[in-house]
């Protein structure tokens, strides 16, 4: 059940799901002006009575080049994953965890740094005060960055735009939705399928843009939106089966915590980004355009960081309010 439920909600069979990240990993492009990079690790608890499975470990350290850690978990721990963790995001993050329970066994890390500058970097004179206007009605004082960019979203409920990062590799799109359309509701609506047809069907219009400088950092405990989709045996200290990880004599390995986090700044030479996630495992005691359109992200929007090679989110966000 524990496997079939976490196939069902990710949409691939773990074999399906291996493959494919391992060959996107290989894929992974950097420049001179632009890097993405992932990291992956996996540390557990330095207990004789906890045996982790050698093929697991076989194909965390074939699959996803995961580093492995086995260590005490006790207060140095916490600093050594917390440092791997700003290692990774290139600083943007400084730490995962806050603690370490001491019923936590293992933790599976993925960090993700993203750092480009625009293929047109944004002219002092394109940088002008502005405002944006949260979900509230709340007004901010912003700096607004305006350009012509020539890749136009429309899905029926937003509008957006494209604009490339250096060598078009990678690119920022943005998706404004329809007045009358909250957020909330918008973002609710999104389906990978969906994107997946806006991105590939961007059109070649003129669109007058203008883009706020943002910068932001979002952290959540992500079981509960696992379970929503469908994802729940594997958070079921009783019920879980992770035999393939591996076993504790003291009681079974189930999920407690997934943990996520994320931090984004966007400016007028470029964006950078970092993300990381960390899964907590616990023991029960254990042409010129002839068309112009105009996209103005004066309120909340959808942003998206895309390989452009896949057509592929590699991060997704909101901004519903600039401090």
């Amino acid at each position: 059940d524990t496997l079939a439920q976490m196939q069902e909600t990710f949409g691939l069979s773990i074999e399906e799901l291996n493959t494919y990240l391992r060959a996107y990993l290989d894929s992974l492009a950097s420049g001179e002006k632009y890097k993405l990079s992932v990291a992956n690790s996996l540390w557990f608890r330095d207990d004789e009575s906890l045996v982790i499975e050698k093929d697991f470990l076989q194909k965390n350290a074939d699959y996803y080049n995961a580093s492995l850690y086995q260590s005490a978990f006790d207060k140095s721990t916490l600093e050594v994953i917390n440092d791997w963790v700003s290692e990774k995001t290139d600083g943007m993050i400084d730490g995962i965890l806050d603690e370490i329970p001491e019923e936590a066994v293992m933790y599976l890390i993925n960090a993700l740094a993203f750092d480009a500058e625009w293929e047109n970097i944004y002219r002092e004179s394109q940088v002008q005060e502005g405002t944006f206007t949260t979900e509230s009605g709340e007004i901010r004082d912003v700096e607004m960055m305006y350009c012509q960019e020539n890749r136009y979203l429309d899905d029926g409920s937003a509008t957006g735009f494209i604009k490339y990062y250096a060598d078009r590799k990678y690119a920022f799109a943005a998706l404004l939705p329809n007045p009358g359309i909250s957020i909330a509701d918008y973002a609710a609506s999104l389906t990978g399928g969906g994107l997946s047809a806006t991105l590939e069907n961007a059109q070649d219009i003129r669109v007058d843009t203008a883009l706020p400088k943002f910068e932001s950092e979002y952290a959540v405990e992500m079981s509960d939106m696992l379970k929503a989709m469908g994802m729940t045996v594997a958070f079921d200290p009783d019920r879980a089966d992770f035999s393939g990880m591996g076993h504790m004599a003291a009681g079974n390995l189930f999920i407690s915590r997934v943990l996520h986090k994320t931090y984004i700044a966007v400016d007028e030479k470029g964006t950078k980004a970092g993300a990381v996630t960390s899964v907590e495992m616990r023991c029960t005691s254990a042409a010129p355009p002839e068309e112009f359109k105009t996209v103005y992200l004066d309120r909340p929007f959808v942003y998206m960081l895309i390989d452009c090679e896949t057509n592929l989110p590699i991060f997704i966000g909101t901004v519903m309010d600039i401090h």
